[in-house]
């Protein structure tokens, strides 16, 4: 066998039925044995969207994500995506082609150091070097990635370790050709060169996959100790503790046993459905102040609870993460365990007595404040805007979507206003950046989403300004018959910028865009474009978009909005 097929045997060992990629030389052969095992091979317009396909696929699906691009420009379009998996703990094997072993550093075509250039943005990065070599270190990529804390493994395959011995030499005795001195001595140090390229066994090992650490007894009873105790207590549920898959069932019915509100964020939107009775969905700053215990299952403390401010000093803190950095982030918690938060929350509940009292009172309040803000969005959503009013849109949006969709997230202001507003169905259903703030990813989350979910509706929520980063992956939709539903909310700017840049600086220079015809580009693209100007015939507009994409076509609705205050001095930094 060549060295590509070591790499697709491995693939294929490793359960991979997905291979995003865009093709180029350095790479041909992995893609060609990959699609003569079975592999489906998904090639895509810009390598970011490989990795974000692959990063979708792993995170809602916990099988193997893999994206395969070629060296040079081709590694560093990936970097922004690599990034924000990493940042968003997804297990997300990237193979990357490189140039021949003898031309490295001389100049080759696009020849670059990429190691150096992968390695603070993925959790580990390798270079190979002989072809035996080429199928133990990606199976140790596969644990690696999947260890500890979830990351990115980056895998360098340079060129001349995929094709087959012959043809390998035949490069090399053509590039030493001549009867000179010189000429026999290169062929000779090309041989030997070949020789090591070749030599050695074909035996694969794996490594094995270290476990999550386990919390200890006492923390879990100090936990529960104090969780009795509390008159006001919140639990804050993020996308860390869905990464064990397998284990949302069993994190699920532990909420209903500790019977504690309960906030969700990033990947664990929609945990719960959409009308359970301890989910709440607004106020949660108010509510953390409140507290008087606050459990943060796999939420570290960043801006986005403005660095550990937005909890009470007063208030007992317990915080599982499988991160040391970031279970002690900024506040140091009273009880803070190194465990799979979900297994943490699980053992919480089967360690928890009865209490006395009730935190009925407490839950029933928080309820009223929710019910209130529903009210006041809804209210806000009758306002006369300029075009369409983006949060009516947004209430025709969760009324449309369906019961077994999937919501991929991308851009700032708009989605944002949707993310208070339509509701994530089920477990898994939310696909957003995470930390990171990226924009750029709907495309590829889009993609990998409808791969995990072939039977699932898939939506994007574009903004105006992000819809431009993957657009043309409506023509990868149309290939590959992947019947996407994108809505962009076009208010003809970077609105969210705009809402501080204006009123600060006096100057919306950069913020301005177009009122651009995107549906044009979907239908120039293989796909179905529909434009909306008038809230009457939203409805009408997105059934039709629906029933379009049920039957196997991609859409996307060009929705002109208006503009609202009601995400006035959002911004975080």
């Amino acid at each position: 066998m060549h060295g590509g097929e070591r790499v697709a045997d491995v693939l294929a060992r490793q359960g991979v039925g997905v291979l995003f990629t865009l093709c180029g030389g350095h790479i041909s052969p992995i893609l060609v044995a990959a699609n003569a095992r079975g592999i489906r091979i998904v090639d895509v317009r810009n390598e970011a969207t490989a990795v974000f396909a692959a990063d979708a696929l792993t995170r809602l699906s916990g099988q193997p994500g893999v994206a395969l691009v070629t060296a040079g420009p081709g590694a560093t379009n990936t970097i922004t995506a690599l990034k924000n998996a990493q940042l968003a703990q997804s297990p997300v094997v990237l193979l990357v082609g490189a140039a021949p072993t003898t031309l490295r550093g001389r100049g080759a075509l696009q020849d670059i150091d990429q190691r150096a250039l992968f390695r603070p943005h993925a959790k580990s990065t390798t270079s190979v070097h002989r072809v035996a070599d080429l199928a133990p270190a990606l199976e140790r990529a596969f644990g690696t990635a999947a260890s500890g804390i979830p990351g990115p493994v980056v895998l360098e395959c340079p060129v001349d370790l995929l094709y087959d011995e012959s043809t390998v030499r035949s490069w090399y005795e053509r590039a030493s050709a001549g009867r000179s001195i010189g000429a026999s001595l290169q062929r000779w140090y090309l041989s030997r060169h070949v020789d090591r390229l070749f030599a050695g066994s074909d035996q694969s090992t794996t490594r094995p996959i270290r476990p999550v650490g386990r919390a200890s007894r006492s923390d879990v009873r100090r936990a529960a100790r104090l969780l009795s105790r509390a008159s006001r207590p919140v639990l804050l549920v993020g996308s860390q503790a869905t990464l064990a898959t397998e284990r949302l069932d069993a994190l699920t019915a532990s909420i209903d046993a500790l019977g504690i509100p309960v906030y969700l964020s990033g990947m664990a939107r929609g945990l719960l459905g959409t009308a359970h009775p301890l989910h709440l969905r607004h106020h949660r700053t108010e509510a953390l102040r409140e507290a008087d215990v606050v459990i943060l299952a796999g939420v570290p403390c960043d801006f986005r609870l403005n660095y550990g401010r937005r909890i009470s000093r007063r208030a007992a803190l317990i915080a599982a993460n499988r991160s040391v950095r970031d279970l002690n982030l900024n506040r140091r918690p009273t009880v803070g365990a190194v465990a799979d938060p979900a297994r943490f929350v699980e053992r919480i509940a089967e360690a928890r007595r009865a209490r006395e009292g009730s935190w009925t009172p407490w839950l029933e309040a928080l309820r009223q404040r929710d019910r209130d803000r529903d009210v006041e969005i809804s209210q806000i959503a009758t306002e006369p805007t300029e075009f369409i009013n983006p949060v009516a849109l947004c209430l025709e949006l969760e009324r449309s979507i369906g019961p077994e969709a999937v919501i991929v997230a991308d851009g700032g202001d708009f989605v944002a206003t949707a993310s208070y507003v339509v509701r994530p169905r089920a477990p898994l259903s939310w696909l957003d950046p995470g930390v990171f703030g990226t924009l750029g990813g709907g495309g590829g989350f889009a993609l990998g989403a409808r791969l995990a979910r072939p039977d699932a509706e898939i939506w994007i929520v574009y903004g105006d300004g992000s819809a431009g980063y993957s657009l043309m992956e409506f023509d990868t939709f149309a290939r590959h018959g992947v019947p996407v539903v994108a809505v962009v909310g076009n208010d003809g700017g970077w609105t969210q910028i705009a809402r501080e840049q204006v009123p600060l600086l006096g100057d919306p220079v950069g913020t301005v865009l177009a009122r651009t015809a995107y549906e044009r580009v979907a239908e120039a693209c293989g796909g179905l474009g529909l434009r909306v100007d008038r809230l009457d015939d939203v409805p009408r507009v997105l059934a039709e978009a629906r029933a379009a994409a049920h039957a196997g076509r991609p859409v996307l609705v060009n929705a002109m909005i208006g503009r609202t205050e009601f995400r006035k001095g959002a911004i975080s930094m």
